[in-house]
């Protein structure tokens, strides 16, 4: 059990700092990401994935740019996309900033239950995995995403798009909580 707590203090500080840069976005830019469709939404988390993913590969990167941000802003359009989902009928695209908050904060408890119930069935198996890994889960969960929007009537596999979303939250946020471990070491 105190592994598990453990691992929710880390989930937290780690949420606490992308949810810091998300206010940060919206007093910056407004809610203008609910102009996003859901393959857009997918499209900028791949372009995040797949630049770790080929400077893991490459052992070299050309911008200066640390990769923190890009695991920051996997799990910002991750929960993004949650709330698209559940605004879906909703066609406002400015949001007042407590608003846009609070639906931050229900995609966030929910995909933290959901990973303590994983947490709990896989026994912190996360924790044994590499980064890289956990970039090809998350590009996997995105081709997946990819594959069903394809599907000519997608609004009926809806609830397995969404799922892999969480997930892509989930191992967002594990990555920033192994990286932090790694800097305090």
């Amino acid at each position: 059990m105190a592994e598990q707590e453990h691992t929710l203090k880390q989930y937290d500080r780690v949420i606490e700092d992308c949810r810091k840069v998300y206010l940060e976005k919206i007093q910056q830019y407004g809610t203008s990401w609910r102009v996003l469709r859901t393959i857009s939404i997918a499209d900028q988390i791949y372009i995040k994935a797949y630049r770790i993913r080929t400077i893991q590969e490459k052992q070299q990167q050309q911008i200066p740019e640390s990769l923190l941000h890009e695991w920051v802003a996997m799990v910002n359009y991750g929960i993004i996309a949650l709330i698209q989902f559940k605004l879906k009928a909703d066609e406002r695209l400015d949001l007042p900033e407590a608003e846009a908050l609070a639906y931050y904060d229900d995609a966030v408890k929910e995909t933290r239950d959901l990973m303590l119930k994983k947490n709990h069935d896989y026994g912190e198996a996360w924790r044994e995995m590499s980064l890289e890994s956990l970039i090809d889960l998350i590009l996997t969960k995105l081709l997946r995403i990819r594959q069903m929007l394809r599907i000519p009537d997608s609004s009926r596999v809806e609830p397995e798009i969404y799922s892999n979303f969480q997930d892509i939250v989930n191992y967002a946020v594990f990555g920033l909580i192994k990286q932090m471990e790694a800097h305090e070491t």
